[in-house]
C-alpha cells in the first residue's frame, strides 16, 4: 500500500512536487498585478505598496504559516485540513465545525481555480487577435484536463513537472530582465511601503482582496503533503518563491515606466515579454495554467476521501489508478469540479471578472486551518503563550484578508459562498444525522445472545440459511451486539448457519493502519473480527475477510468445509453470506422540525451514494439486504378510539 519513494528528498521527488503542488500559486503572476492595478493610475505608492504586500504575504502566510509551521502537523506523512482535524478531534467536539467549514470552502474555490488560470493564459492570444472569443478554447482545455485525472497524480506529476520547471525558469528570467527598467522597486521589500499602502492609499485596505490572490494555492500545498513529502515541498518552495518574487518585481518595474498612466485592460505579465517571445510565452503559460488546476483537483480528491473515512461525507466511489500511496481518483468529485468550472467560464467569460469572485472562500478555509493548527500546537507543546502568539498573528492577517475579500461578495463571490454553503450542508447533515441515529442504537449482552445462537445452529428443523453468516456490527466492544442483529437472526427470518461471524470496522486517526484481531465467542462456531483501518485505507472488507479466513484455517481455528455430508466428503468449502441491514426513516417518529429536516436530508444523500455493501467492498453476489425501520423518537400518545356499532 505505502510507497515512500516520492516522500524522500530526490530530484525526481522535487520534479513531481513542482508538477503537483505549485500549479495554483505558481500561475498567480498571470493575474495578481493586473488585479492590483485595475483602472487606477500608476503611482509609486500603488506599485511599491502592492509589491510590498505581495512579498510579505508570500513570506508570512505561505512560507511561515504553511511551509514552515503547518507542514509540521503531518498525520503520518499526510496533510490537509481533515488530516489535521483527525489529529485533534478528540480534544473537543466543536472542532468538527472548523474542519467541515474549511473543507467545504476549499472545495468551493476549487471550481474557480482552473477557470481563472486557464482563462488568464489563453487571453494572451488577444495580443494577436483582439476580437477572439476565448471561452470555447478554455472549455476545451478544461475538458481535456478533467479527462486526464483518471490516470492518477503520479502520471500527472511526471508529465507536469518538467513543464513547471520551464515555467518557473521563464518567470525568473522575465523578472530579472525587466528589473533593469526600474531597480527602485526593490525598495518594496521594506514593510513600511505595505503599511503606507494600506493606510494612506485610497481604499488601499480593500485591495488586499487582490493581493490575496498571490497565496491562494497555499492551502492546496498542505493538502498535497502526502503526495510529495515535507522535504520535497520545503526545498522546492525556495526555488518557486524566488521565481515568483522576481517576476512580481519585474512586472512592477515595467509598470513604473508608465508612471501616471492608466493601464486599464493591459496585462503586465504579457507586456514584460519581448515581442519575439510572446507567442512562445503564451503557450508555456497555457500549459502552466492547466497545471495550475492540478493542485486543488488532487487536493479535492484527497479531501473527499478523508471526509468519507471520518464520516463527514456520503460514501462515493474511489478509484486507485496506481499502487502508489496516496494516488486516488474520485469520479463524482471530478464531475462536480468539471461542471462547476465550465459554469464559471460560461458565466464570467474573462479572468478579470473571475478575479472579483476568487479568494473569498479560500480565506475562510485558511482561518479554519489556523484554528485547528493552534489546537494541534497546544496539544503538542502545551504552551498558552506560544499558541496565543501564533493565533493572534495569523488570525489578524487572515481576518484582514477575509474582510477585504468580503467586498467581492456582490461581484461574484456569492457564487463560491453558495457552493461552499451547499457543501457544508452536506457534511453537516451527514455528521449530525449520525449523532441522531446513535440515539436509536440498542445493544444486548453477547453472553445472552450466544446460547440461543448455538441452539439455532444445531436445530435441524430450521432450514439452513447458509454455511457461514456474516454481519457487520457497529458495536465497539466484543461484549456487545446490536439488538437489530438479534432481531434479524431470530425474528426477521430464522437464519440457521454452521458458523456465525460478526465484523466490526474501526477507522483510526493514523492514515495507513491495516490490522485486525479475532475474538472467539464459541470455539469453531461464533467469531468476531475487528478490522482497524486508517482513514486513508480503502475498506475492502470482502478481500480482507477472505485473507483472515485463510489465516484462521491455516491455524486450525475454524473449519470452512461444508457440513453437508455429500459435500463434506468432497471437501467442498461452505458458502459465505453477508447480511447488510439498511435503515429507513419510519413514519412512527415524532422528531423536532430541524432533526426531521436533517434526517430527510441524510436519507436523500444515502439513496444517491454508495450502498452499504458497495461501501465496504462486499461482493454483491454474496450479500443480502434487509431493511429496518429507524424509530428515533416514537410517538408517545395516540388518541385512537374504538367505535362500537
Amino acid at each position: 500500500m505505502a510507497n515512500n519513494n516520492l516522500n524522500k528528498l530526490s530530484l525526481a521527488g522535487l520534479l513531481v512536487t513542482l508538477g503537483i503542488i505549485y500549479g495554483d500559486i505558481g500561475t498567480s503572476p498571470l493575474y495578481v498585478m493586473q488585479a492590483i492595478l485595475g483602472d487606477r493610475p500608476v503611482s509609486e505608492l500603488l506599485v511599491y505598496g502592492g509589491l510590498s504586500c505581495v512579498f510579505w504575504t508570500l513570506t508570512l502566510q505561505t512560507t511561515v504559516k504553511y511551509v514552515i509551521l503547518t507542514l509540521r502537523a503531518d498525520n503520518h506523512g499526510e496533510g490537509g485540513i481533515f488530516s489535521l482535524y483527525a489529529l485533534v478531534r478528540k480534544r473537543a467536539k466543536w472542532l468538527v465545525f472548523p474542519a467541515i467549514i474549511g473543507g467545504a470552502a476549499l472545495l468551493a474555490d476549487g471550481v474557480i481555480t482552473p477557470s481563472i488560470s486557464i482563462s488568464a493564459s489563453i487571453e494572451g492570444l488577444k495580443f494577436y487577435y483582439p476580437e477572439i472569443n476565448t471561452v470555447p478554447i478554455v472549455i476545451a482545455i478544461v475538458c481535456v484536463l478533467f479527462l486526464f485525472q483518471r490516470l492518477g497524480t503520479m502520471m500527472v506529476g511526471s508529465s507536469f513537472g518538467p513543464v513547471m520547471l520551464i515555467w518557473f525558469g521563464m518567470l525568473s528570467v522575465l523578472g530579472i530582465v525587466n528589473l533593469n527598467h526600474h531597480l527602485g522597486v526593490l525598495h518594496a521589500l521594506n514593510p513600511e511601503y505595505a503599511i503606507e499602502f494600506l493606510v494612506f492609499y485610497p481604499k488601499g485596505f480593500w485591495l488586499l482582496g487582490a493581493v490575496f490572490l498571490c497565496t491562494t494555492g497555499a492551502e492546496a500545498l498542505y493538502s498535497d503533503l502526502g503526495h510529495c513529502g515535507k522535504k520535497n515541498i520545503r526545498i522546492s518552495w525556495i526555488f518557486v518563491k524566488a521565481a515568483l518574487l522576481l517576476n512580481y518585481f519585474g512586472q512592477g518595474a515595467w509598470i513604473m515606466t508608465h508612471n501616471g498612466e492608466v493601464l486599464s485592460g493591459i496585462n503586465p505579465f504579457y507586456e514584460t515579454m519581448p515581442d519575439w517571445f510572446r507567442f512562445i510565452g503564451i503557450i508555456i503559460a497555457t500549459l502552466a495554467s492547466i497545471i495550475a488546476s492540478q493542485a486543488l483537483i488532487t487536493g479535492s480528491f484527497t479531501l473527499i476521501n478523508e471526509a468519507m473515512r471520518l464520516n463527514l461525507w456520503p460514501k462515493v466511489r474511489v478509484v486507485h489508478p496506481t499502487d502508489l500511496r496516496g494516488q486516488i481518483y474520485v469520479p463524482s468529485v471530478n464531475i462536480f469540479l468539471f461542471v462547476g468550472c465550465v459554469a464559471m467560464v460560461l458565466g464570467f467569460k474573462e479572468s478579470k471578472n473571475m478575479e472579483a469572485a476568487y479568494g473569498l472562500t479560500i480565506s475562510i478555509c485558511m482561518l479554519m486551518t489556523t484554528i485547528l493548527y493552534c489546537t494541534y500546537l497546544y496539544v503538542r507543546r502545551g504552551s498558552y503563550i506560544l499558541v496565543a502568539i501564533t493565533a493572534l498573528t495569523f488570525l489578524a492577517i487572515e481576518l484582514s484578508f477575509l474582510t477585504a475579500n468580503l467586498a467581492k461578495f456582490m461581484h461574484g463571490g456569492y457564487v463560491t459562498v453558495m457552493l461552499g454553503t451547499l457543501l457544508f450542508s452536506i457534511m453537516y447533515v451527514w455528521y449530525r444525522a449520525r449523532k441522531i441515529k446513535n440515539r436509536y442504537l440498542e445493544f444486548v449482552n453477547v453472553k445472552d445472545f450466544l446460547p440461543p445462537l448455538k441452539a439455532l445452529s444445531d436445530d435441524v428443523t430450521v432450514p439452513k440459511y447458509c454455511s457461514h453468516l456474516i454481519y457487520l456490527t457497529s458495536a465497539d466492544y466484543p461484549s456487545q451486539m446490536e439488538s437489530k442483529i438479534f432481531y434479524s437472526v431470530f425474528n426477521k427470518q430464522p437464519k440457521r448457519a454452521d458458523v456465525y461471524w460478526f465484523v466490526h470496522v474501526d477507522v483510526v486517526d493514523e492514515p495507513y493502519t491495516l490490522e485486525y484481531s479475532v475474538t472467539t465467542l464459541i470455539p469453531g462456531d461464533v467469531f468476531r473480527i475487528d478490522f482497524i483501518l486508517g482513514f486513508r485505507v480503502p475498506p475492502r472488507i470482502n478481500l480482507y475477510f477472505k485473507k483472515v479466513i485463510e489465516n484462521m484455517v491455516a491455524n486450525n481455528e475454524v473449519d470452512t468445509v461444508s457440513r453437508y455430508e455429500s459435500l463434506s466428503r468432497q471437501q467442498v468449502t461452505g458458502d459465505f453470506r453477508f447480511v447488510v441491514i439498511e435503515k429507513f426513516l419510519s413514519f412512527e417518529n415524532d422528531l423536532p422540525f430541524i432533526e426531521k429536516l436533517v434526517m430527510d436530508g441524510y436519507f436523500f444523500l444515502k439513496n444517491i451514494s454508495l450502498k452499504e455493501g458497495h461501501e465496504f467492498g462486499l461482493d454483491t453476489s454474496s450479500v443480502s439486504i434487509e431493511k429496518f425501520p429507524l424509530i428515533i423518537t416514537p410517538i408517545k400518545e395516540i388518541n385512537l378510539k374504538r367505535v362500537y356499532e
